[in-house]
């Protein structure tokens, strides 16, 4: 790749990160319009993660995956555990060894994984820059497709994990102890149905259920220390559904001890419906008279592939733009709401730089080196360029907007959900600066060919 191909290629990434910076400040444009709101956006992040990221889930990796190709979502799977445990380590030293606050750690850990990447692909194809990773007889779109069912498997571990430490990460041991001991049977008594409540209520859900930014229903746990002690106190949230549990349910859980009901929540996070679709589509992938049903032509054994996946698939594609418009909507409305305050406190410099050095240069350095490593001299990473690229910007970019949901869950303080307001726009406004990656990781995955 010379000069002139260089160019073109730092070219066509400035304009794809200038097309996705550009999908959020429309959605920041419609919160100033006041089109969208709180609430509005509040529902379509819930819709987008429990019912347009599953089909997208479902659908993507149900078509590419077959038993030859397992091996590589398997590489995926432990490249995603290996980036958010380094990421974790990070976060936590500069926390405990740097006097930075906690939700350092999460601003770390979790990056934005799903709708960011993905949008960034696609813009990527527009510029026809990734077609010199197709090596084989494929067309370019089929190898862009794989693309996003390789950072959708990403985004499944990174969702799982948000899930169930994201909150526990942030200010837990400051947390306030809960003023009474409610049980969870006297909880649920006090719980409205989803159907029935309304906007005020839905914005009061934004300091309890870690749904409203990422749609799943994670239960609140104030009070509760990362990890379990039979020396506190674990109160549980109410959680809101339209059944209310069984009275022996309620009996046998009463019955536990803390440290049980710990690690049973723990566990119950895990379980969330972008999980649940990409299971299936493992599922359809690797069981053959289920995916020629699902994906084969209809003369040909597809009895689904004519009506339900097709439906599938459109209200999948749904979740690639939606999240990220609501992403601008976020960012508008904390940043409103953070003005006062950081014209008073000013903004945490050594904090975010730190944040974004890590984010933008650091693990951008060490993705490409690593795949480049293993790609050029092992063959653990296959023979598929694509993959080599996705997984060098995996754990790159701008940090999870969910994050300030995550301190608001973790009972962190106004001041801090201001400055992680603060993090995230600046964030996100830079990320253009992604081009210098995406150059990089096309080039090293184009000298390991």
């Amino acid at each position: 790749m010379g000069q002139t191909g260089l160019l073109n290629s730092f070219l066509a990434a400035i304009q794809a990160s200038l097309s996705v910076l550009l999908v959020i400040f429309y959605g920041g444009l419609a919160a100033h319009l006041k089109l969208l709101d709180g609430p509005s956006s509040t529902a379509i992040s819930k819709i987008c993660v429990k019912m347009f990221l599953p089909a997208l889930l479902l659908t993507k990796i149900g078509a590419e995956l077959h038993a030859g190709s397992a091996e590589l979502y398997v590489v995926v799977l432990v490249w995603a555990l290996a980036c958010h445990i380094v990421s974790f380590l990070i976060g936590a030293a500069a926390h405990y060894l740097l006097g930075m606050p906690d939700w350092i750690t999460a601003a770390i850990m979790f990056n934005n994984t799903t709708s960011y990447p993905l949008l960034l692909v696609q813009s990527l194809d527009e510029t026809g820059i990734l077609s010199d990773l197709v090596v084989t007889g494929e067309s370019t779109p089929d190898a862009i497709e794989r693309a996003k069912s390789y950072f959708l498997v990403f985004a499944t571990i990174s969702s799982c994990l948000t899930f169930a430490i994201g909150p526990r990460l942030i200010d837990s041991e400051h947390a306030p102890e809960p003023s009474d001991d409610k049980s969870v049977s006297e909880a649920e008594d006090d719980t409205t149905n989803a159907e029935e409540v309304d906007s005020q209520a839905i914005e009061n859900e934004r300091t309890h259920l870690l749904a409203n930014e990422d749609g799943h229903l994670s239960v609140s746990r104030r009070g509760s220390a990362f990890f379990p002690s039979k020396h506190r106190h674990i109160q549980t949230e109410p959680i809101t559904h339209n059944r209310r549990p069984s009275v022996v349910a309620k009996r046998r859980w009463d019955t536990l001890s803390d440290r049980s009901k710990w690690w049973l929540l723990f566990l119950y996070d895990f379980l969330n419906a972008p999980l649940m679709g990409a299971v299936l589509g493992t599922i359809i992938g690797l069981v053959s008279p289920l995916k020629r049903a699902f994906f084969n032509n209809t003369f040909d054994g597809g009895i689904l592939s004519a009506w339900l996946t097709p439906s599938l698939k459109s209200i999948g594609d749904l979740f690639v733009p939606l999240p990220v418009v609501v992403a601008g909507v976020s960012l508008y409305l904390s940043m409103q709401q953070s003005r006062k305050e950081a014209a008073k406190d000013g903004t945490p410099w050594p904090t975010t730089i730190f944040i974004l050095v890590v984010r933008f240069v650091l693990w951008p350095l060490i993705s490409i080196g690593i795949v480049y490593l293993l790609a050029k001299n092992t063959t653990i990473l296959g023979q598929d360029p694509m993959l080599w690229f996705t997984m060098m910007l995996m754990p790159t970019g701008p940090s999870a907007i969910k994050l300030i949901t995550m301190v608001q869950v973790g009972e962190g303080s106004d001041k801090e959900q201001q400055k992680i307001a603060q993090l995230l726009t600046i964030s996100y406004v830079i990320s253009p600066v992604l081009a210098f990656t995406v150059v990089g990781a096309l080039r090293a995955s184009h000298a390991a060919i």
